[in-house]
């Protein structure tokens, strides 16, 4: 369901572009993502930051996994970093890691990592040293079990994109089953850890640490699919790499990801919705709200 003041808000925040602007005015995004068999989630965060408006998307990835995901869309810059015995990324990319994000504007991190545990290592150092602003997701947000107080000296305030199972299996508690209590676990969250908590789910919450709260009226059933939070994940980090702060990047994210998913299964139908759908018609959603 679409929503006026929120797109009032969103035109708000989204600054015009100059007619001088070049690629760099609109966000260098560093997305660290893929392994070996996840490969598809890494290109759908890359392909929605472009989509999403950003000016320049590197997909860090693992070396052994590096000649498959380069070979699938020239956009997208593709950068190999050393891999762990299984394909995924190893601590010994840290260095090269920390070098690299010194001149981006946004990392992402979490989309098809795995789980190996030089690989969660990996993740937790690099939440712990970046400088820039953090969206994490996935198995990003799975290497936060049993270390919580990472979150609370990062760098910048983190952007965390958990469904409801990854939330509970990395903050504890019951699940939630109501939209208060969804509303009121998250908020809780994000003041008690320092985050901007994305409780992704029917009406996703948005929580800041500041206690502000919001609940996202868009979105469908058909967006229940592989692959929908990774591209929820680009459209964030290409939204904080244009300007908007922590907070607007994930409401505003997350209105236009679940716009895009209403618009796709308006022709196509909430039964055969992929998360590719999103990516196609992201286009359309943005040009609805920002006319």
């Amino acid at each position: 369901m679409r929503d006026p003041k929120i797109e009032r808000q969103i035109r708000r925040a989204w600054r015009p572009r100059p007619r001088r602007a070049s690629k760099k005015d609109f966000g260098r995004i560093f997305i660290l993502a893929g392994s070996r068999g996840l490969t598809g989630a890494a290109m759908l965060s890359s392909l929605a930051a472009l989509r999403a408006g950003a000016g320049l998307v590197t997909l860090g990835c693992p070396d052994k996994v590096y000649t498959t995901l380069a070979r699938r869309d020239p956009e997208v810059m593709v950068r190999p970093f050393p891999s762990t015995s299984e394909g995924s990324l190893s601590e010994k990319a840290l260095p090269e890691i920390l070098r690299f994000s010194k001149n981006q504007d946004v990392i992402a991190l979490g989309p098809g990592l795995g789980r190996h545990p030089g690989t969660q290592r990996l993740v937790r150092k690099v939440l712990f040293a970046v400088t820039i602003p953090l969206v994490v997701d996935a198995d990003g947000v799975n290497v936060l079990k049993n270390h919580l107080e990472i979150l609370k000296r990062c760098y910048e305030v983190p952007i965390l994109t958990p469904h409801t199972g990854e939330f509970v299996r990395v903050f504890g508690g019951r699940k939630p089953k109501t939209d208060s209590e969804r509303k009121r676990r998250a908020a809780e969250t994000a003041g008690k850890f320092g985050a901007i908590l994305v409780l992704k789910g029917y009406h996703t919450v948005i929580a800041a640490p500041d206690e502000r709260v919001g609940v996202n009226p868009t979105g469908n059933p058909g967006m229940a699919s592989g692959g929908t939070g990774d591209v929820l994940t680009g459209i964030i980090a290409a939204l904080l790499g244009q300007g908007m702060s922590s907070f607007d990047a994930a409401r505003f994210g997350v209105y236009l990801h679940g716009l895009a998913g209403d618009l796709a299964a308006r022709e196509k139908g909430e039964v055969s919705l992929v998360a590719g759908d999103l990516i196609e018609f992201f286009p359309q959603a943005a040009k609805l709200v920002l006319k």
